[in-house]
């Protein structure tokens, strides 16, 4: 009996443990939360992420759970030795079989959910195109037209022997008819394909993985991992190619274009960052998720004469919007509204007890919000038909693009009418900081050249004369099962310290902004000479901020306009660039490592990958892809050896290119300028 009474001490005390939260997370304002968050009884992720270990042979990749005669697991041997003839599923299958179908699976979840996203804006862009809402318009006809042509769209027409300018209504119809065809279109290839480097498009046909369309390439995974159908870890990872590059350079690359369409191309402005930015005596209203079609039009009615004098009357004195992960990134780039914190800062935003709503659509949301809403007085909303959750505490408004704006505004308002219904113990942590967001591959342009000359070429010559030592793209989710934001932080301060300049997305671009990475004031204080010298002189900040993780395509195209600008080899993977995803946690995070590698990109991992359980199919992933095209994959949980190792990369693409030695810096007049290739 005493000893049945200790075993279930031990289980109760085991149940009580909680998160350290200094070991948790590196940001202070996130650290109070947390502790706040246990003297209330409230459980975090940080709780759940110390109570609930991982699966071994999970984290291996080597558990298939395709049949009902598994879960089959195939742990590695205690030696270390492969052994790969000894481990096999049920079927047969082996470790490298189960290792890549479980891979695949992961990118064709990743690509149909950015892909998805894409498909939403364009049906979106069509009813705009059909003239059957009014809440949206095409607010960028310039993008509208530089789009058209890769779409084979004529934004001319003859009219008795002369070439006039096409209808804008007629260009816009067939774009989007053409755009949304790209999700199921019975022949052919995806026409942004030939936006890559020739080179690079080339190498894509030679080995077979020109995507047909969308949809067919997330469901020929799904059918080729089915039990008893590829088996051959090489064709399988071929497919997941094809996927990756379909939301790569097909349906997150339409998304963004289409939403820059609608909504404008971003531009530099200023904003702040993380949980401080909420405000005691406002409305506040956080929007949380991926898509911005509706987030757009909480905005413009949140900014309404109509809801502000409501809010008002309800005795706040205005209405704050913030945003977490990567709705939060949209509104950010279009419109300067704060994101409130990463994806890891959901739950602590509503514990500040000041949201008096959170507005959420579809991909990166906790079900335990619900939970969390229930301890303070937060109406937690759900807006999309795929997204909803089973707790009875959760309103459901579903959105419509027909009713855009009538919906926002009920939004607005059943958060204005919460306003009063907050506890008396409101805290919101001080710590918050300023920074400069909505770059874009336009606006990079710009900054290069000005008006006189917008080119990378500015951007070319600064990397061959030596002041930028290369390109590093880092981007991606949190994870609780690192310390929050510390790896991200890390790594981007190795990289500036070093002259790489930082093109980011996602959570790592909110990290960075709330480290105080985002502003031209952050080259002089954390940067190397070199990238200190182009930021000030330039006026950027060593990390520009290029939106949301579907936005990750913008740094396809900025690679592609370097290539173009010349003097740095024909193709990416030519580059002196690297990419990373130091906290990766979410399958869209391996479609999208797997199009930077498809598309010659050398790019790391950091927690872990789960290949390690099969060695001869990460050997594939990790260096026999480099032969194919150009890129490989690669891991590494330290954040300073990880900035090593892209920078050793970047070295060694510099001295392929022979721009490994200093070169005498030469001042430009008028006279050289003018004689520059256009």
């Amino acid at each position: 009996m005493a000893e049945t009474i200790e075993k279930k001490e031990v289980k109760t005390e085991r149940a009580k443990k909680v998160a350290d939260p200094v070991a948790a997370t590196i940001d202070a304002a996130s650290q109070q939360m947390i502790r706040r968050a246990q003297e209330l009884g409230v459980e975090t992720i940080f709780d759940r992420a110390v109570t609930m270990k991982p699966c071994n042979i999970g984290i291996q990749g080597t558990c298939c759970k395709n049949c009902a005669m598994g879960p089959c697991r195939l742990p590695l041997p205690k030696s270390g030795i492969e052994g790969e003839d000894e481990r096999k599923g049920l079927c047969g299958a082996t470790a490298n079989t189960i290792a890549a179908r479980n891979f695949a699976r992961m990118v064709a979840a990743g690509a149909a959910a950015h892909s998805d996203h894409g498909r939403v804006v364009a049906e979106v862009f069509l009813s705009v195109a059909r003239k059957e809402t009014q809440d949206y318009k095409i607010k960028d006809p310039n993008k509208l037209l530089a789009i058209a042509a890769h779409f084979g769209v004529d934004i001319k027409v003859e009219v008795d022997d002369e070439e006039v300018d096409r209808d804008l209504d007629e260009i816009a119809l067939e774009v989007a008819e053409k755009a949304l065809d790209e999700w199921g279109k019975a022949e052919g290839e995806l026409y942004y394909l030939k936006r890559a480097p020739q080179p690079l498009y080339e190498k894509w046909k030679q080995y077979g993985v020109l995507p047909r369309n969308i949809d067919r390439e997330i469901v020929e995974i799904m059918h080729r991992t089915h039990m008893g159908v590829d088996q051959d870890y090489k064709n399988i990872l071929k497919q997941c190619t094809r996927a990756a590059l379909a939301d790569g350079w097909g349906g997150s690359m339409i998304a963004t274009d289409l939403q820059d369409v609608m909504f404008g191309k971003p531009y530099p402005l200023q904003s702040e960052a993380n949980l401080g930015v909420l405000k005691e005596d406002h409305v506040n209203i956080i929007i949380h998720g991926h898509e911005p079609v509706l987030s757009e039009m909480i905005v413009a009615a949140a900014q309404s004469k109509e809801m502000v004098e409501y809010a008002k009357l309800k005795g706040a004195k205005g209405i704050q919007l913030a945003g977490i992960c990567c709705t939060g990134n949209e509104i950010l780039q279009r419109h300067g509204v704060p994101p409130a914190g990463t994806f890891l800062q959901q739950e602590l935003s509503i514990i500040t007890g000041a949201c008096d709503a959170m507005v959420v659509d579809v991909q990166c949301i906790f079900q335990n919000l619900a939970n969390v809403a229930k301890c303070f007085h937060t109406k937690l909303i759900t807006t999309h038909p795929i997204a909803r959750m089973e707790q009875d505490n959760v309103v459901h408004i579903e959105f419509d693009e027909h009713h855009a704006m009538e919906d926002a505004n009920r939004i607005v308002k059943m958060a204005i009418d919460n306003f009063e219904n907050r506890g008396a113990e409101v805290m919101i942590p001080s710590q918050k900081a300023a920074q400069i967001a909505g770059f874009g591959v336009e606006s990079v342009e710009y900054h290069l050249g000005g008006t006189f000359r917008g080119s990378y070429y500015t951007l070319n010559d600064n990397i061959i004369n030596g002041r930028i030592r290369g390109v590093a793209g880092v981007v991606g989710c949190n994870n609780a099962r690192t310390r929050h934001n510390e790896a991200h932080i890390v790594l981007v301060k190795e990289l500036i310290k070093n002259d790489v300049i930082v093109l980011t997305t996602g959570c790592n671009g909110i990290a960075c902004a709330m480290e105080g990475l985002l502003t031209p004031g952050a080259a002089g204080v954390y940067c190397g000479p070199g990238l200190t010298e182009v930021c000030e002189t330039v006026g950027i900040p060593p990390v520009l901020h290029l939106g949301s993780c579907v936005d990750n395509s913008r740094i396809l195209l900025a690679a592609t306009e370097v290539v173009k600008a010349g003097g740095l080899g024909n193709d990416i993977c030519d580059l002196p660039a690297a990419g990373a995803a130091p906290e990766w946690m979410s399958e869209k995070a391996i479609s999208i490592g797997q199009y930077f590698v498809a598309s010659g990109v050398y790019t790391l991992f950091g927690v872990n990958l789960p290949v390690t359980g099969a060695p001869v199919f990460q050997k594939h992933l990790f260096e026999e892809l480099e032969k194919l095209y150009g890129g490989k994959w690669d891991l590494e949980a330290d954040p300073i050896n990880m900035a090593r190792k892209m920078i050793a990369h970047i070295d060694k693409k510099r001295k392929e290119l022979g721009i490994d030695k200093a070169r005498e810096r030469v001042l430009m007049d008028m006279a050289d300028r003018q004689r520059l290739e256009a």
